[in-house]
């Protein structure tokens, strides 16, 4: 039977439901990578799904973990948000002949499935949880941390991975059709009827720099930053590719996007693929690197009324599910050491760190306080990940930032400022984003 997708029960998604009822009894332990790349080269060996393999097999040896041990998978099958196969296009078959196929021959190649990954991990002889979570690694991380804590499965591997091909990002699927249908004609789904995809954030950013008197400017202290701590980010895309810092003379000199949204206010697609060990609490205490314990998980699920979010929504939305996250995880906002939430669009970053009261932040607070040491060596350091800003559009260094900034082997990377023992990562957008908090202790 195809492997379904996680039940919405799995997710924290409204107020009021207490501390997460396994709050640190759920660890993450190993982490693999698989390389990056700008765009596939058309090899069996550099596709989607070889590289969520290797990431696989390398996150079970960074654990010390058998892959006999390994009882559950959380797989995101979608690997694009807009690098779709184009149809008119022959699937290479010397490609998908290199593995064992489902009967989707995208799979592993414009996709993923669990099904997929276990005929080609062989080694993988004892899964009895399999499950799809939707869109991101964030929405992984917080189902497999969920069937742990249930007893679902006892140790897991939670797997993300991109791919890109060639030709122009958002110009295939639907955006390259003849005729669009419904909202997408108006410009709901980032179609050739409609504008960029940052639109919609760049719209609320113009009107938070009204209500609140900033500007766009001032945003290029957070972003120098953000590609400073890429840099030190070793898998990431600019440091193996394009060792390039991001002075403000750069930032502020890009052309518009959707103004008041630049070139480097959107992430750069790339491939990439992440994999992660997660076990029950007293499992991780036998593994190879130190555990990393969850406090507890959180998503938004809020509507909107039109097409896209006005700013009073998002600000709303994301102070909810701030609250949702302090909640689930018994903390307050002091106890956390740093951040790093998401920012594909750079600016709506500022949404999610005022809506948890991060350094106690109000709303319109966010761009002032980027004006001062938000560096790693300092005593509010913001995105020590660096984020998809960084390290190129993965939506998920911030999880592996977070995990090995508490396991004290971030290297250049490591803060110092404060010592890392609470974080909060997550995203995507202030709409429906999945977000998690990690701790040093279970307490």
């Amino acid at each position: 039977m195809t492997t379904q997708y996680a039940p919405e029960s799995m997710y924290r998604s409204v107020e009021g439901l207490g501390v997460w009822e396994h709050r640190g009894k759920v660890a993450a332990v190993g982490i693999g990578h698989s390389p990056t790349s700008r765009r596939w080269d058309g090899k069996p060996d550099t596709t989607v799904g070889a590289g969520a393999i290797l990431s696989m097999r390398r996150a079970m040896a960074d654990a010390g973990v058998d892959p006999a041990d390994v009882d559950g998978l959380v797989i995101v099958p979608v690997t694009t948000t807009g690098a779709h196969w184009p149809e008119d296009t022959p699937i290479p078959q010397d490609v998908i002949g290199a593995y064992n196929q489902t009967d989707d021959p995208l799979d592993g190649l414009g996709q993923l499935s669990a099904d997929w990954l276990e005929i080609n991990m062989l080694e993988l002889t004892n899964v009895k949880y399999k499950v799809h979570a939707p869109g991101c690694m964030s929405a992984a991380l917080t189902v497999a941390a969920q069937a742990i804590g249930d007893g679902l499965a006892k140790t897991c591997l939670v797997v993300k991975g991109w791919h890109n091909l060639e030709g122009r990002y958002n110009h295939g699927g639907i955006s390259g059709a003849n005729e669009v249908p419904g909202s997408f004609a108006i410009g709901a789904g980032r179609s050739i009827w409609g504008p960029p995809g940052c639109y919609g954030t760049a719209l609320q950013f113009a009107e938070y720099c009204r209500k609140y008197g900033k500007h766009h400017d001032m945003l290029a202290p957070f972003m120098e930053n953000s590609r400073r701590n890429g840099l030190m980010f070793p898998e990431g895309y600019w440091a193996q590719h394009r060792p390039e810092p991001l002075p403000p003379e750069d930032y502020l000199s890009a052309r518009w996007i959707a103004k008041p949204a630049n070139l480097f206010d959107n992430d750069i697609p790339i491939m990439c693929t992440a994999a992660y060990l997660f076990t029950t609490a007293e499992r991780a205490q036998d593994m190879r690197q130190k555990p990393v314990y969850i406090l507890g998980h959180a998503s938004s699920r809020g509507a909107t009324r039109s097409l896209t979010p006005t700013l009073a929504e998002v600000e709303a939305e994301c102070a909810s599910t701030g609250r949702k996250i302090l909640e689930a995880a018994g903390i307050t906002a002091d106890n956390l050491s740093f951040e790093n939430m998401y920012d594909g669009f750079v600016q709506f970053h500022q949404f999610h760190i005022e809506g948890i009261g991060y350094r106690g932040m109000k709303q319109g607070d966010a761009l002032d306080f980027y004006q001062g040491d938000i560096s790693i060596e300092g005593p509010d350091p913001i995105m020590p990940s660096g984020g998809n800003i960084g390290g190129g559009r993965s939506r998920f260094w911030m999880h592996t930032d977070s995990i090995q900034q508490i396991q004290g082997r971030a290297g250049e990377r490591q803060v110092t400022g404060v010592k890392p023992e609470v974080a909060v990562s997550g995203g995507p957008m202030p709409f429906g984003g999945n977000f998690t908090v990690w701790s040093s202790t279970p307490d």
